[in-house]
């Protein structure tokens, strides 16, 4: 039997979805603009930032960067044009290979993040007080925890 939707869950519902699409939209508008990024890019510079020998395994990489892996092997070889990421085969098997963010792509980054972070709170924070920021976090914790299971 559907267990439909009633009206307050249908009203949050669609208010989910349409921030969740206009944040999308104003982060990645911002970085083109800014930074001459689409947001996914951004995103998988920051995840390479924060391995270890800012490296990771591309199946990985995939999975953190929430894409496809076909998808984000287009998106790397596109930061590898510009410098920003190199891939090379992964020491220990060889099937796989591995992302390394470089010096210009950590520079690219750097000079994104200032602009980036100011959108994030214009966007989303700045509405928000901070008891609403908790409980945010509280609700992305346990639908997160949900989907992750």
């Amino acid at each position: 039997m559907t267990r439909w939707l009633d009206d307050d869950e249908q009203r949050t519902w669609r208010n989910y979805m349409a921030v969740t699409q206009l944040v999308q939209e104003a982060l990645d508008r911002q970085l083109q603009r800014e930074a001459g990024m689409p947001h996914t890019y951004y995103m998988i510079l920051v995840a390479l930032s924060e391995a270890p020998d800012r490296s990771m395994r591309m199946h990985e990489l995939a999975r953190r960067a929430q894409s496809s892996q076909s998808r984000l092997s287009h998106a790397v070889a596109r930061l590898e044009e510009r410098g920003w990421v190199r891939r090379d085969p992964c020491a220990a098997d060889r099937r796989g290979n591995v992302a390394q963010l470089t010096d210009a792509g950590f520079a690219a980054l750097s000079a994104a993040a200032p602009g980036h972070v100011e959108e994030v709170r214009r966007s989303l924070f700045d509405a928000l007080t901070p008891e609403q920021v908790a409980q945010l976090d509280d609700i992305c914790t346990a639908v997160r925890k949900t989907l992750e299971s």
